[in-house]
């Protein structure tokens, strides 16, 4: 696969170009033509293109145009259907993802002991299917962590915050809660579709990543010859069920183990996090940002 080399953000306004794009949604439909929102990694732009080509989100076109805030003059369409590298089309984490499951690695390496903890975390985390799925899962769809690689980056935030609040406080199931803030959210990878523009898969929409977790978890322990102990998988499935905290953020159950509770905060400071990071940067003055549903705020920066 290639990386594309024209971005967006690089093509001055009213300079002709070429390059590829992302289809984003259709906006507006006339006789003649449709009007698209198109994307790449740096932004995204409108575009008034004919009815004949019935483009679908997700497709990946070749254009020939010029840079206006909606280009009317879009030429040479081409579909591109492989070769291609989805992270040059939508927004991807910063760091780079092999540094990231390096950090994850170590804090497993570190924390992860004993043999039931290691071949519950080996048998997704030395997966190659699941592994490269992982590396490339989000955090949400628009709430916190919304970009490829955001998966194992808030992955990571929560291992850390867990093994700080685990070492503060002294909690006596640290490799639980440790091996459950790895697994908290795996159910995400088949809960959000990140193929295309970001949305939830109908599994996703029915069951929810909670529900879908366990259901990893309960189809690993099966497929495995392996005795698992029954206290170890009843703590590990525990604090996945509990980690949202509360009934009204969608927690199965409310929090009853001392891990569930530090597993709870570590992914709640994390995601709140993100989500003042994003609002940071994409904020322009040094007062007040705009009021963001996300943290249900304005921000003073």
């Amino acid at each position: 696969m290639s990386h594309k080399k024209i971005f967006l953000k690089d093509i001055d306004m009213d300079k002709k170009f070429k390059t590829s794009l992302m289809v984003m949604k259709k906006i507006h439909r006339d006789s003649n033509m449709t009007t698209y929102i198109l994307t790449d990694k740096s932004e995204q732009i409108k575009a008034r293109i004919p009815n004949k080509f019935k483009l679908k989100p997700g497709q990946v076109i070749e254009v020939e145009s010029k840079k206006e805030p909606t280009m009317d003059e879009v030429k040479n369409i081409e579909i591109i259907s492989e070769n291609y590298e989805l992270d040059d089309y939508l927004p991807a984490v910063k760091r780079s993802i092999e540094e990231i499951m390096f950090d994850i690695e170590n804090l497993t390496d570190e924390y992860i002991k004993s043999d039931d903890a290691k071949k519950l975390n080996d048998f997704f985390f030395k997966d190659e299917e699941f592994s490269d799925k992982f590396k490339k899962g989000i955090g949400g769809v628009s709430m916190h962590h919304n970009y490829i690689g955001g998966l194992a980056e808030h992955t990571l935030g929560v291992m850390y915050l867990t093994k700080i609040l685990c070492e503060k406080y002294g909690c006596k199931n640290i490799e639980i809660a440790m091996l459950s803030a790895k697994l908290h959210d795996i159910g995400k990878l088949y809960e959000l579709d990140f193929n295309g523009p970001f949305k939830y898969t109908l599994q996703g929409e029915l069951e929810g990543h909670i529900v879908i977790g366990i259901q990893l978890i309960d189809r690993a322990i099966n497929d495995m010859k392996h005795d698992f102990n029954e206290e170890f998988v009843r703590r590990i499935k525990g604090c996945i069920v509990q980690h949202h905290g509360k009934l009204e953020y969608g927690s199965p159950r409310e929090c009853n183990m001392e891990e569930a509770f530090i597993l709870n905060f570590a992914d709640g400071i994390d995601a709140t996090m993100n989500k003042i990071e994003q609002i940071k940067t994409n904020s322009k003055s040094n007062g007040w940002s705009d009021y963001d549903r996300r943290i249900d705020t304005k921000l003073y920066l």
